[in-house]
């Protein structure tokens, strides 16, 4: 089964399927604990999505860090607010 406990189906690069596979192989590193593993999984996982981002809306990451910027500023100012887990 190589370095993963469990069988993770194979994704294609700019697809979807991609960053679910990656995501799995992510979940399996980190549930085993193994921090270099975890680590090289969020390397391709970040690789997955610039595929994806690339291929299906012809963007860049930088668009993507862009978008999370402005997220980041929406909760600084207090627009929005975490929700609290137990929050019903």
């Amino acid at each position: 089964m190589g370095y993963h406990k469990r069988k993770i189906p194979r994704g294609e690069y700019g697809k979807f399927s991609k960053i679910v596979e990656e995501f799995e192989e992510l979940l399996d590193s980190h549930e085993r604990n193994v921090a270099i593993m975890e680590l090289a999984e969020l390397a391709d996982l970040y690789g997955a999505i610039k595929g994806y981002v690339e291929q299906k809306y012809s963007l860049a990451m930088s668009d993507v860090r862009r978008m999370n910027e402005v997220t980041a500023e929406a909760f600084q100012d207090g627009t929005r607010v975490s929700r609290e887990v137990n929050e019903e």
